[in-house]
């Protein structure tokens, strides 16, 4: 088995990084980031909008009483 325990720190980085334009290409990386990227955002985005919707059942809660 190959064990990173013995190697720390950025070089683990480093052959992450190697592994990934090896299989994917260089081409391919700045799409691969710019789907990343819209998935970021979406996630945050939805989570934003739970907090509003939490927050103004919260403030309807209370108004009520």
């Amino acid at each position: 088995m190959f064990y990173l325990g013995v190697v720390g720190g950025p070089q683990v980085l480093i052959i992450v990084l190697v592994i990934v334009v090896l299989f994917f290409g260089g081409k391919k990386i700045p799409e691969l980031m710019k789907g990343l990227g819209k998935g970021v955002n979406e996630f945050k985005n939805a989570s934003k909008g739970d907090e509003v919707a939490e927050n103004g059942e919260a403030n309807d809660d209370q108004e009520s009483k």
